[in-house]
């Protein structure tokens, strides 16, 4: 069993109410929601998000956890406020509330993965627009395959090992977030993935793709709203390169917590 949170930030500006319910239809369409935990951590809400989110609930029969956040608190602690619900021993799924999955069972595959393999710390569907291949010229990017271990009668698992998996939707395994604690941004958006990536490193895991599961990142980000988040981003290059470097060499704890332990 896995727990899946998801961040959601629906505003009557970025228009995302459409996007959250076509992703919450592909989990209905590809994840065994009995079997599988979802909550929603809501960061930000139109009139009509809850409507159309209980509308959803009552049509597929889902019993989905709701945490409301009142404020946007950003999206690794709306994420952690979720994974500090995990159980012993469940790994945990941060996923986007506008992408849309068209393979079944890619759960299963992931949680699979991780148990033929106790180093791998994090594995993420491959968005369309990533550029991490194996003949990439920039060592940062170019990956590597893993055929996992497998006895007679069991699928064949192939991974792409990476330094960074993009946050769009990646489980995280319990024994990691054992080792890590929680996701850390330093403001309100972007780079969780980024530094989730390299704590993991850091600590002896490695980072890889699914890529043969099929995903579309659907939000077309043409709203005053995208333009913020990328100059947002782009303003903390150089605090997420001291991060990383700090992590690296040990000078830099990669255990982070929000909350009194």
């Amino acid at each position: 069993m896995a727990l899946i949170a998801m961040a959601v930030y629906s505003t009557e500006e970025n228009k995302k109410d459409d996007c959250l319910i076509r992703t919450l239809e592909s989990l209905s369409m590809t994840v065994d929601l009995k079997k599988h935990r979802l909550i929603l951590s809501i960061n930000a809400e139109t009139t009509n998000t809850m409507h159309l989110v209980n509308d959803w609930k009552r049509q597929w029969g889902h019993d989905v956890a709701i945490i409301k956040n009142y404020k946007n608190i950003g999206t690794a602690e709306a994420i952690n406020k979720c994974f500090k619900l995990r159980e012993e021993k469940e790994n945990c799924i941060k996923m986007d509330d506008d992408v849309v999955i068209h393979s079944s069972g890619w759960i299963e595959v992931m949680e699979d993965a991780i148990r033929r393999d106790s180093t791998i710390g994090i594995i993420g569907l491959k968005r369309k627009d990533c550029i991490e291949n194996v003949n990439h010229t920039d060592s940062y990017y170019r990956s590597k395959l893993i055929q996992l271990p497998q006895v007679p009668g069991e699928r064949w698992i192939i991974v792409e090992d990476v330094h960074h998996v993009m946050g769009t939707c990646q489980m995280y395994s319990s024994a990691l977030l054992d080792k890590i604690g929680y996701l850390y941004q330093p403001k309100q958006y972007g780079w969780d993935d980024v530094l989730a990536s390299s704590r993991s490193r850091a600590v002896g895991f490695k980072n890889c793709f699914l890529p043969h599961v099929e995903i579309d990142h659907i939000d077309e980000g043409a709203t005053p709203y995208q333009s913020w988040k990328e100059k947002h981003a782009t303003l903390d290059i150089g605090t997420i390169t001291k991060l990383m470097e700090g992590y690296s060499s040990g000078t830099i704890s990669t255990y982070y917590t929000p909350f009194h332990e």
